[in-house]
């Protein structure tokens, strides 16, 4: 029934998070958006999203609130701030965490969510944009058992795939270490590329050759939806866990530097593996 549904709230719908508002206004949720990029917020109101101006106008209409922003700050802006949802979330209520960001940040965030009778869903999201307007995600989700299955229904709308890794911050790190062995296999496929164009073979038919053996890589197979846009701050993240640990992993800190330049190479002047 409409009526049993989480009232769902979005803050941040930019590429990521208008997809999902799209899979969840399909399926019936009653869905408040909020945005300060105001192409965004048209978009989301197209698709029959309520708009809120600020995220404290947005808890006072939503069960289950799922953070879209980009950064750390902004995450906890959003949640903290002075026009932060918690100032008006009320208790019983869901913050589920989509933004990729340090475990130690959304543990935080749960400590003091909790006190105010919040619960956080520790969320993020993988495989990019085509598979969000697919509706094909896959989200790694960290928490308590009775958070985890309220998110379930809400979060099957856009993803294929849900997989539990443990307690808030599990599932940021699952998310890390997927993005941490992205950008290994995506700076090696530029490595790799540059060494067999000197030999002029045809990179299209290595591809291919290359994905029915042990070269085999996701990245290899989405090399045309890679831009390296985030790869900086992905690796910033693994760098943190790494110091907080006390870990030496160079391979990790040489991709951190990496990564600047592939970004710049990804848009000029690419191996042509997809020709």
């Amino acid at each position: 029934m409409a009526d049993t549904k989480e009232r769902v709230g979005i803050i941040g719908v930019g590429r990521m998070g208008l997809a999902m508002a799209k899979h969840l206004v399909h399926h019936g949720y009653a869905l408040t958006a909020c945005d300060i990029d105001k192409d965004n917020v048209e978009k989301a109101r197209a698709l029959g999203a309520t708009i809120a101006a600020t995220p404290t106008e947005l808890g006072r209409n939503a069960t289950f609130v799922i953070l879209g922003v980009g950064y750390d700050d902004e995450v906890n802006d959003v949640v903290l701030g002075a026009d932060g949802v918690l100032t008006s979330l009320a208790p019983g209520s869901i913050i589920a965490v989509s933004s990729t960001v340090a475990p130690d940040t959304v543990q935080a965030l749960d400590r003091t969510a909790r006190q105010k009778g919040a619960d956080v869903l520790d969320a993020p999201i993988c495989r990019g944009r085509w598979f969000a307007d697919a509706g094909k995600l896959l989200a790694l989700f960290g928490g308590r058992a009775d958070v985890v299955e309220r998110g379930r229904p809400v979060y099957a709308t856009f993803s294929s795939d849900i997989a539990h890794l443990g307690e808030v911050g599990h599932g940021q790190v699952g998310k890390a270490m997927n993005n941490l062995l992205l950008w290994v296999n995506s700076i090696g496929l530029i490595e790799a590329g540059r060494i067999a164009e000197t030999t002029g073979i045809d990179l299209r038919k290595l591809r291919d050759a290359l994905q029915m053996s042990s070269g085999k890589s996701q990245a290899l197979e989405d090399w045309d939806q890679i831009s390296f846009t985030w790869a900086l701050k992905d690796m910033q993240i693994v760098s943190r866990m790494a110091d907080k640990a006390g870990l030496s992993l160079p391979v990790t800190g040489a991709v951190k530097e990496l990564v600047k330049e592939a970004r710049r190479i990804k848009a000029t002047n690419p191996p042509k593996w997809t020709g």
